[in-house]
């Protein structure tokens, strides 16, 4: 029996050399029945030229080109907030699957993440999942996790927790009025006693957010939202991860993160949870 289509985007600014790797470890999943969409979102470097060789051999990978994003940059802040929502937002409009994730550009997953995510979501009956990370390290590049371990003693936080951090984490304002909450620019919200009024508990949502496995119905109600929209920002702006998962929980209540850590995130840090390792 064929497995439903499960549609990947892959936003890319600038990333000539990581993109081959994390289109590489989607292209080789173990989970087969897929359609990968790389966005090009403003690059000036090699990453467009390097993306339309792997399009060349590839009949399941499409490049399209991001549309012009009006509040990439915010100047209050003095920063770069887009963090490639717009470019999920456009590579909703070609999506076919009937479910849809994510792959960010300097990342990489192992080869069995998608299929393990899609079993669990089948399993759970789940309209959104998340797994867990850990650092980047080449040596994983190309690789399966055995995950029987993690499913024996399996980790979780369930619909229930996850709307109720929804909640806790929701800002005063945006609860009485979203209108109120979209009105007020962001770099007055981070005020200094104010910003009690426009964020809650501050808590992130948990597990890897940038790569959930969703419902393309979900797509019906939520969407990615520019910094000035967001409910759930992040307190130093962008956010968008965030805020776009926590609108998945609160609106189906249906939200389920596993902590098996399959997919590979280029930070300097190691993740709490794997200190010791995942040999």
């Amino acid at each position: 029996m064929t497995k439903p289509l499960i549609s990947v985007i892959i936003p890319v600014h600038n990333c000539e050399k990581t993109i081959a790797i994390a289109i590489d470890s989607i292209l080789n999943q173990t989970y087969k029945n897929l359609e990968v969409i790389v966005v090009d979102d403003g690059s000036t470097d090699g990453t467009r030229a390097i993306v339309e060789q792997i399009v060349k051999k590839n009949q399941n990978i499409k490049l399209i080109t991001g549309s012009d994003d009006p509040y990439r940059f915010d100047i209050k802040l003095n920063r770069n907030v887009n963090a490639g929502y717009s470019a999920r937002n456009t590579g909703f409009k070609h999506a076919l699957g009937e479910y849809i994730t994510f792959q960010d550009a300097d990342d990489a997953s192992f080869l069995n993440r998608i299929e393990v995510q899609y079993d669990l979501l089948k399993k759970y009956s789940s309209t959104h999942v998340t797994l867990d990370w850990i650092r980047f390290n080449e040596k994983y590049l190309g690789k399966k996790l055995d995950v029987s371990q993690y499913l024996q003693n399996l980790e979780m936080t369930g619909p229930d927790e996850l709307y109720k951090m929804s909640q806790r984490s929701k800002g005063f304002v945006a609860k009485i009025s979203k209108t109120l909450n979209i009105a007020i620019p962001f770099h007055i919200k981070r005020k200094k006693f104010i910003n009690k009024l426009f964020f809650g508990s501050l808590e992130n949502y948990p597990g890897t957010g940038n790569s959930p496995l969703f419902k393309c119905e979900v797509l019906e109600k939520v969407k990615f939202r520019k910094l000035a929209d967001r409910v759930w920002p992040s307190f130093m702006g962008r956010g968008a991860d965030k805020d776009f998962n926590f609108q998945i929980a609160e609106t189906f209540k249906n939200s389920h993160v596993f902590f098996i850590p399959l997919y590979m995130w280029r930070v300097k840090n190691k993740n709490s949870r794997y200190l010791n390792g995942i040999e």
